[in-house]
């Protein structure tokens, strides 16, 4: 490979296709997820604050009382008093025209303002602050990208920023005294500089920090540029390092690989390798805070807070960190208890065909019978709802069916194992019978004549995945059920198999297979896979906090553990706001509520 390389190198005739080549074998983008355009916004890929909710793939903005009981009051331009950080946010988040000013009550010390000077255009130059009864210009110490697209989007620059390393000097005919300035630590979801950590320093005026915000004018347009989902170009070697040089993180969430500086997440996005190990999820998968204490990264991070003391000690601090707040409304919403199994079995190695599955290792597995026969498989996911395949149940017969939980043995029935009588059956309005697409579909159980709500005993509801990007091909999951084995035997036990995801499934089950839809998993040897009576239940994958996901349902196949003809599943991901219209946001929502 490295003699074809340089090969190609000698035939270059120019300088550009030289360049052009080196940039193609060096590009980290994955060009299918670019096409779906997203952005911070994309709740597919990123959390949303807690002052927004995630509703079809989007962040979208909450309505102040959903947002946590948090007790510090907070302040806004407007000179109103709000409950919390997140209340004012969400307000911002609605009408733009509500702007954090600080933390506790109003009391009328005037407004947040900002403005950049001695630059040549509008769009840039020293950024001067004006905070209370303070006006400083910011420092150039600390001063990143993160900060100055904080500027240029509060400006209204939707692009961001496009140079924060700039210097500007002072007009001769301006005579300033600098002898202060105000260092700024954001995040990078503020929208303005009020609500990143603020400190005064000692300065003179080559301590100072300048910008330049984008505009179209002035953007970069050249055949190694890439475009930003926002319209600005930026240079293809700033993609994918951790840094949100687009303004709207577009250049970081479709990566296969990180430059120096990032930490990739499983999902495909880069983030900046300081926000490994900080104590917050900042991968959808949780994966950037896995190991830690393998990195030393708990040393590395005490340093940076003992630096950090010794920072303030040398400072005076102006502003409260809004961050940590933000954290704190984080662990205010509500928790759910699923996917977390009470079995602390470990795992040995599978056997062909699969394993018999014990007491509490798939809690969120149900048995559907019909009749005295077991019929299909399902899913519990919460409250008084199961998860099963639209083929396995008939809305006109809901009466007629059983919903078994902890069922373990069809035969010699085992201890814990209960029995649920059906209310309602809900099969998606768009099944087709024909293609199996759209094969998903949703049991209530009737609530005990002397409770308000359903709690199943020996049972914990899987959790409910609402981005497609929580699991990849290649990923190992569990499929479980009392269905038959390969030489269609019943097996009257509930066994248990580990999978693998598989991508482009197309190749084995051409144009029968719908990528949107459904999900394929087996094995190389097709000596795990689901099989007949299996039909409805839970393929699950865990994620880096050992959670499970119901990743898929399933729903057909040919031929039981054969290589060529693995499992197909419904992808229950794309179903996540069908299911929450009808059970209910809050029972399935772990996160992005």
């Amino acid at each position: 490979m490295k003699l074809i390389h340089c090969l190609l190198l000698l035939l270059c005739v120019g300088l550009h296709f030289c360049k052009t080549l080196s940039l193609v074998q060096e590009n980290l983008l994955d060009e299918k997820c670019l096409k779906e355009k997203y952005t911070h916004q994309s709740c597919e890929k990123v959390f949303c604050p807690p002052w927004e909710k995630c509703i079809e793939g989007s962040c979208i903005c909450k309505l102040p009382y959903q947002c946590p009981k948090a007790v510090m009051s907070v302040c806004s331009t407007t000179g109103r008093t709000y409950n919390n950080y997140c209340q004012l946010k969400s307000h911002e988040c609605i009408s733009q025209k509500t702007k954090f000013l600080n933390n506790g009550t109003c009391h009328g010390q005037g407004q947040f303002d900002l403005s950049l000077k001695y630059g040549d255009r509008e769009s840039e130059g020293l950024v001067e602050v004006k905070l209370g009864n303070t006006t400083a210009f910011m420092c150039k110490e600390n001063w990143r990208m993160t900060e100055a697209n904080v500027v240029c989007l509060y400006r209204g620059y939707k692009g961001g920023a496009v140079d924060y390393k700039k210097t500007f000097h002072f007009p001769d005919d301006v005579d300033v005294q600098i002898t202060d300035c105000l260092q700024a630590n954001c995040r990078g979801l503020e929208t303005t500089l009020a609500e990143c950590v603020l400190t005064k320093r000692k300065a003179n005026s080559k301590d100072l920090a300048g910008v330049v915000c984008h505009t179209q004018e002035a953007d970069l347009l050249n055949d190694n540029s890439f475009e930003c989902v926002n319209g600005k170009h930026i240079p293809l070697e700033k993609t994918c390092d951790g840094i949100n040089d687009c303004g709207d993180q577009s250049d970081e969430l479709c990566c296969k690989g990180c430059r120096s500086g990032g930490f990739l997440c499983k999902s495909g996005v880069c983030i900046s390798k300081k926000y490994q190990c900080n104590g917050e999820m900042d991968c959808i998968r949780g994966d950037d805070e896995v190991n830690c204490e393998d990195l030393g990264h708990s040393e590395v991070q005490g340093a940076r807070n003992s630096e950090h003391e010794v920072q303030v000690e040398q400072a005076e601090i102006l502003s409260a960190n809004m961050d940590e707040d933000r954290k704190l409304l984080k662990s205010l919403l509500p928790k759910l208890n699923c996917g977390v199994r009470n079995n602390t079995h470990v795992r040995r190695k599978r056997i062909v065909g699969g394993q018999i599955a014990t007491k509490g290792e798939f809690p969120w597995q149900v048995t559907i019978k019909e009749g005295d026969k077991i019929h299909c498989g399902g899913v519990y996911i919460g409250g008084c709802w199961v998860l099963t395949a639209a083929h396995c149940v008939r809305k006109n017969v809901a009466h007629r069916y059983q919903v078994w939980t902890g069922l373990l043995d069809w035969i010699k029935l085992n201890s814990g194992a209960g029995i649920h009588r059906v209310n309602r059956v809900i099969i998606h309005e768009d099944y087709s019978g024909a293609t199996y697409q759209n094969d998903i579909a949703l049991i209530e159980l009737k609530k005990h004549q002397t409770k308000t709500t359903c709690k199943l005993e020996n049972a914990i509801p899987a959790c409910v995945p609402w981005s497609k990007y929580l699991f990849r091909p290649g990923d190992k999951c569990f499929v479980s059920g009392l269905g038959r084995n390969e030489v269609e035997k019943n097996i009257f036990k509930l066994k248990w198999g580990e999978v693998q995801l598989i991508g482009n499934c197309s190749k084995y089950y051409a144009n029968r297979f719908y990528e949107k839809e459904m999900i394929c998993a087996g094995t190389d040897d097709g000596s795990i896979d689901a099989c007949k009576g299996d039909s409805g239940g839970p393929l699950v994958c865990m994620n880096s906090n050992n959670m499970h996901y119901v990743w898929g349902i399933v729903s057909w196949g040919e031929n039981c553990g054969k290589p060529e003809f693995p499992g197909v599943y419904t992808k229950v991901s794309n179903y996540f706001d069908w299911i929450s219209y009808h059970v209910g946001r809050s029972l399935i929502s772990q996160y992005n509520v």
